[in-house]
This record gives C-alpha cells, structure tokens and sequence, in this order.
C-alpha cells in the first residue's frame, strides 16, 4: 500500500514539446504540459467540455524516452507522483508550482 500514498496516473496530450536540460554526468531533465480533457453533459442536458493542464517533469531514462518519443500532440499515459515547489519570483514573491513527477510513460498514440 505504500506505492498508493502519492500516486498519479493520468492520460492525455501532450501540450508541448518537451523541454530538454542535460546537467553533469548526462543527467537529462525534461518538462512538458499534459492535457487532460473530461465530457459530461451539464444540468441542462448540454455537452460541456473541461480541460486541466499539468505540468509533467521526467528525469534520467524517462526524459531520454520524453525527448525521443514525445511531440506535442502525442497521447500518453503517465505514472508518478505529486511534487510542490516554491520559487521567488522576480518582484519578490513567493510562488509555488505542482508538478507531476514521472517515472513512467507510454505512447498511447502520435499526433492527431
């Protein structure tokens, strides 16, 4: 049951390109958005879509398959967990991010 503790499994698209860090060793770092889209039919019967947006990060073997595999567009299934970061900004403030850390990935489909 530990494995369940902080859990994200998530299939969408990719909303971007990854972006690609490469740090000493041949570490590699690669971010990208997934969207991930719900239909329901509102009170009034009518069809209503709702799109989330998630910012994905992947490092090592998972960001060497991200950089390879992944164009915007692609359909993905992801598995990781949650990570909050706080950062400060240029005027001082502090500002905190949710990202969804991945250690796994697998292409659903290419491009639409």
């Amino acid at each position: 049951m530990n494995t369940l503790r902080n859990s994200v499994r998530l299939i969408g698209n990719v909303g971007v390109n990854p972006e690609i860090r490469s740090f000493d060793g041949n570490r590699k770092l690669a971010k990208f958005s997934l969207a991930t889209t719900e239909v329901y039919k509102d009170p009034d019967g009518e069809k209503t879509t709702r799109t989330q947006w998630h910012n994905i990060v992947a490092w090592g073997k998972t960001a060497e398959i991200s950089e390879r595999l992944l164009r915007k567009g692609c359909e993905v299934a992801v598995e990781g967990k949650l990570l909050t970061r706080q950062y400060e900004d240029k005027n001082g403030i502090t500002r905190y991010i949710t990202e969804i850390q991945v250690n796994e990935i697998l292409l659903m489909r290419g491009r639409s």
